[in-house]
Order: structure tokens, then sequence, then C-alpha cells
């Protein structure tokens, strides 16, 4: 007989307490778990697709379906950004300066403005680093403002429209609202010149000032090849119930404790720093990719924003992705099956995740591992260099084709004006 991983068991208590009797009566759906899972270990890694519409639209081909125009912008606006400060190509925004490379060379690219179905100005508005390698938001409105103005001016296209057959990569926390606290955030609200354009952004919360209803919502950026370097044998069995690492309390940015992750990491913790069954811990050590690999359950709770990393992390190393961020938005939720491929919990039930998590059946555990190791579900979640077929990078053009073709009510009359320029803080105004 199977016995669980010592790591599972801990110590025995002197006493019983309620937490330890809740834990003990989870052990047992544990326990038959893993002795199906040691059983069948090669049934674990056998692939799944998802059947019907979202798995057709998970493997559409974007080429022949669009055309975009790339505006040639001044390098002070890309370039120059990324020669000052190279460690913009490694953050989780690096989906902008990506996407970019990626068009200089993709089939959909045009050369010609006329024949376009959307234009794109390339901006790295995350490329401002402090010294520790966090983003800086506070100057992105000034250098949209900046560039929308240089291609107003030195194009047509903009002005025919007002920028709604224009998108823009704006992978802040809060996508266009420029800030990394989401009061703050909603104070600014959507850049006023970005209001009739498709924001492409990592931010996606319903009901949110900062989520325009036309957005993309894409995954955040993470290092392909870094990952990859880290796969462990598919057949290693996955003896670690629940993984966590990061922050649970950010007491530089709210000493108070009032706003980050509101307040749900810090549940987390609370109620689950001495339960066997979680392996959670501020650390970030060396063996974090194997870990997660190792595990079958990975957290995924908001921070400032409703996403991380680690929704992308778990989804590439099959472990399944639980989602405690309420109201949010998914990465390409129209192709993706989020609720077949991860667990959703409220943020005021995380005090109820270890019974909500043993209470999953072990077949749906099983079938949400075997959609996870499809190829497909874990290349749409990367921004690989070269590009491959199915990654985030072909997901967004498949998201800009289906928005086509544009309603004729988006072409202005001659003369006529949606966007007021001289709208938002004072500060935005000042040249950049």
């Amino acid at each position: 007989m199977l016995s669980l991983p010592s790591s599972f068991l801990g110590s025995k208590p002197s006493h019983t307490s309620p937490v330890d009797m809740k834990i003990s009566s989870c052990l047992s759906s544990i326990l038959l778990f893993f002795l199906f899972s040691a059983f069948s270990a090669e049934q674990n890694v056998r692939t799944e697709r998802i059947s019907g519409s979202a798995g057709d639209v998970l493997e559409d081909n974007p080429v022949g379906r669009l055309k975009v125009y790339v505006y040639e912008l001044p390098s002070k606006y890309n370039k120059k950004l990324l020669q000052k400060d190279p460690r913009c190509l490694t953050h989780m925004f690096a989906a902008e300066i990506f996407m970019h490379r990626f068009l200089l060379s993709s089939p959909v690219r045009t050369r010609n403005p006329d024949e376009a179905d959307w234009f794109y100005t390339p901006i790295y508005p995350t490329c401002d680093l402090t010294p520790t390698g966090l983003p800086l938001p506070f100057k992105s409105p000034r250098m949209m403002r900046s560039a929308i103005q240089l291609i107003s001016s030195n194009w047509p296209y903009w002005n025919r429209t007002e920028g709604a057959d224009h998108f823009f990569v704006v992978p802040h926390d809060f996508g266009a609202c420029f800030h990394y606290q989401e009061e703050k955030a909603i104070e600014r609200g959507i850049l006023p010149l970005l209001q009739r354009a498709t924001l492409v952004q990592t931010f996606g919360q319903r009901n949110h000032v900062c989520l325009d209803e036309g957005s993309i919502t894409i995954p955040p950026f993470a290092p392909p090849q870094k990952m990859q370097a880290h796969f462990i044998p598919p057949d290693i069995p996955r003896s670690i119930f629940v993984y966590f690492r990061g922050l649970f309390y950010d007491v530089n940015n709210d000493p108070e404790g009032g706003y980050y992750a509101r307040g749900a990491r810090a549940a987390v913790w609370e109620n689950f720093k001495n339960n066997p069954l979680f392996d959670i811990s501020t650390d970030h050590p060396t063996t974090y990719y194997e870990d997660m690999q190792r595990a079958i359950f990975c957290l995924c709770p908001l921070g400032w924003a409703p996403w991380s990393p680690r929704l992308v992390e778990a989804v590439v190393f099959g472990c399944i992705p639980v989602i405690i961020a309420d109201d949010i938005v998914l990465p390409f939720a129209d192709a993706i099956p989020w609720e077949e491929i991860g667990v959703f919990v409220a943020e005021k039930d995380v005090p109820e995740l270890d019974t909500i998590l043993t209470s999953i059946p072990t077949e749906v555990i099983l079938r949400k591992q075997r959609l996870l190791a499809n190829p497909s579900m874990k290349r749409a979640m990367l921004f690989p260099q070269p590009a491959q077929p199915g990654d985030a990078f072909h997901q967004i053009l498949n998201g800009l084709a289906r928005k086509l073709p544009h309603d004729k009510s988006i072409y202005l009359k001659a003369g006529e004006k949606e966007l007021n320029w001289t709208a938002g803080p004072v500060s935005d105004l000042k040249p950049w």
C-alpha cells in the first residue's frame, strides 16, 4: 500500500484541535488520489483536447484574416528605452516588446496602410524601471500622448476614427489606467486618448473602469526558454498538494495592509501556514519551477492586480491553477477553457481552501491535468522567440480578427471629434 509523503503528514500533534481534525478528515481523499496517480502514472500525462468551439478557436490561424500596419516611430519610443535598460526584456510586461518584434516579420503585416484592418503603434510604456527593476508607470501617459500626436500629425489614419481601428499594447498592472494601486488607477481612469482604441492588456476585471469592453486580455510575459530548461520527466509523481511562493503582505507599498490583494493573500497565510497540505512560503527557491511540476494545485491569488505570472507558470507546468481573484477576466477567455482547467475560489472563501480542494473528485482532477497537458493550451500562454503557431502572439491576432469587419460607425465625419485631448491630470499634458 502506498503511504503519503512525510511532508504531508507532519509531526503528530499532542492534542486534537478543530484544525487537526479538519486536516485528518482530508487525508483519506488525498491518499486515494495518490494511490490512483501512482498506480496509473502514464494516464496522468496523457493529453486531452478541449471539445467543441473552444478547442477550434484555440487552434485558429489568423494569417489571411487580417492585415496590420506598423507605424514607424522614432526610436525614443521603443528601441532606445530598451537599450537604456535591457531588463525590460525579462519582466512580466515584456509582451509589449516581443509583440513589436513579432509583427515586424509577421505575414499579417502590410506595408500599405490603405489596405490595413488594424494599425499598431509600437511604444514600450513599461520600459522605465526603478533600480530594483520595478516598472514605473508615471511617464506612460505622456509617452502615449506624444506618440498619438505624432501619428495623427504625420498619417491620416488616426484622424479618420480617432483610434477606433488602432490597437495598443498596455501591459501595466491596471492597463491604460497607468498605476499599480487600484484606488489610484480607478481615480485616473483609462487615458482619454485611448478610449476608442483596442487595448491589448494583461489586466482584466469585469465591471472595472480600467477594462474597456473591447479589450483583449493577454497573459503576462514569462520567459519560455527559462521555463523549458527546468522541465522534469512527466512521470515524476506530484507529491505536493498545494503550492505557492510569493508575498502575503506588501509592507513597502501597503504598510497598513488595507489594499494588497484585498486581504486574500494574508488570509492564505494566516489560515494555512501550518497546514501540512499547503507548501506555502515567501521564499523563492531555485527549484521553484520544478516544485510547481510536483504540485497538484498552484495558488494564483490576486496581488495589486487580479493576475500574476503564476497563472502562466501553472498552465505550462501542468499544475491546476487555483484562481483567487473575484470577477477576473482571464487571458484569451474565448479560447482557453479556464473553468475546465482551473479551480475558482472566491476571495471570501479563502479560509475554506483546504475543504474546497480536497472535495474535488479524483476524476475531475485527472481530466484537468489531461487538458493542461495539451501542448496547444501551453503554447497559447507563451510569447516564444521565434513565434510558434497557436502561441500568444497568434491568439492576439485571432482576437483582433474576430473584431472584424469594423462597424461603419467608427469612421468620423469631417471635423467630427469624439476624444478630449486635454482631459486627464495636468501632469499628463506635459511634453514627453
